[in-house]
C-alpha cells in the first residue's frame, strides 16, 4: 500500500504524548506493487527541510524500474518544507534539483534501492546513506548535500560499485555516486542497517566515526567517513539480534534499537 508521511502535535500536558486527532497527511507516496522497499527515514536536515527516503517499491531488480524513474517518487531521497504547507501538505523549495524540469519536483536524489536509514553528520552537514543490497553487496555514501543534489547513485544498473544485469535492469546512467564502502553478504551478513557519525566528545575512540550495523548479522561496526572513501572498518565488540535503527538525541549520543530483544540501548564512554 501506499506510503504516508503525517505530522502530530505534542500534548500540552504530556510533551512525550502525541495527540491522536492532530493527525496531518503531509505527503502520500503511491506503492501499489510489493510489501516491501517501503519508506525509510526522515530527518530535518542543516537547512530545516525534510528529507525522506523510499525504497524502490520492491520485487528482485526492481521490475517497475523505480529507482531510476524521475516520474516515481521510489527509490529515492526526497526533500520538502513540510513547515510552508500548501494545498498538498508542503512545499517544494525551490532549489530542489527537478524543479521546473523534467521529473518529480520533490526529488532530491535517485537510483536507490532501499536507503531504510540515513542521516547528516552534525558537523560537517554531509548526507550519509546506507543503501540495502538485493544478493550481493551493502553500501554506505557520504557526501555533502550539494553533491547529492540531483545525484544518482547507480541502481538498479548498480550494486555498489557492481555492474547489475537482470533482464529488467536498466542501462548505467551517465554518471552515478559511488561508494564510500561496500561490504559482501558473507559471514552471516544480509541488509546493512545505517547510524550517524559519532559526535559525542565523551566517546574519544568513536568520535568522528560512522557507526552501522548489518540486521542478520546484529554486529555493529564503524569507520572513518570520508567523501573519497571509507577507511578503518573494524567492529566495536557489540552484538545484538536484530539490530534495525539508530537514533542519535540533541546532545549528539547515539541509541540503537534490537527488534528481536524490543529494546533501545545507549553507546556509552567506556
Amino acid at each position: 500500500g501506499n506510503s504516508k508521511v503525517q505530522e502530530y502535535r505534542r500534548s500540552g500536558d504530556d510533551p512525550h504524548d502525541a495527540i491522536e486527532s492532530s493527525a496531518r497527511t503531509v505527503i502520500e507516496i503511491k506503492h501499489k506493487a510489493n510489501a516491501t522497499h517501503n519508506g525509510g527515514q526522515l530527518q530535518f536536515g542543516p537547512d530545516r527541510l525534510l528529507y525522506i527516503s523510499t525504497g524502490d517499491g520492491g520485487g528482485s531488480g526492481d521490475p517497475d524500474e523505480n529507482a531510476q524513474d524521475k516520474r516515481s517518487l521510489l527509490g529515492k531521497i526526497l526533500r520538502i518544507d513540510p513547515r510552508q504547507a500548501t494545498g498538498r501538505g508542503y512545499r517544494v523549495p525551490a532549489g530542489n534539483p527537478f524543479v521546473k524540469r523534467r521529473g518529480l519536483a520533490e526529488i532530491f536524489s535517485l537510483g536507490l534501492r532501499n536507503p531504510w536509514r540515513f542521516s547528516f553528520d552534525r558537523a560537517t552537514g554531509n548526507l550519509v546513506i546506507a543503501d540495502v543490497g538485493q544478493a550481493s553487496r551493502e553500501e554506505i555514501d557520504y557526501l555533502s548535500p550539494k553533491d547529492a543534489r540531483g545525484g544518482n547513485f547507480g541502481w538498479d544498473a548498480f550494486e555498489g560499485s557492481k555492474r547489475f544485469r537482470s533482464p529488467d535492469s536498466s542501462p548505467p546512467p551517465d554518471r552515478h555516486i559511488k561508494p564510500i564502502y561496500e561490504y559482501r553478504h558473507a559471514g552471516g551478513n544480509c541488509a546493512i542497517v545505517g547510524g550517524y557519525v559519532v559526535r559525542d566528545s565523551r566517546i574519544e575512540s568513536l568520535f568522528g566515526r560512522y557507526l552501522y550495523a548489518d540486521y542478520c548479522k546484529g554486529q555493529l561496526r564503524s569507520l572513518i567517513p570520508r567523501t573519497y572513501g571509507g577507511r578503518d572498518d573494524r567492529p566495536l565488540g557489540i552484538s545484538k539480534a536484530e539490530v534495525n535503527s539508530f537514533g542519535e538525541d540533541s546532545e549528539g549520543r547515539i541509541y540503537f534499537a534490537s527488534l528481536a530483544t524490543g529494546k533501545v540501548f545507549a553507546i556509552l564512554p567506556e
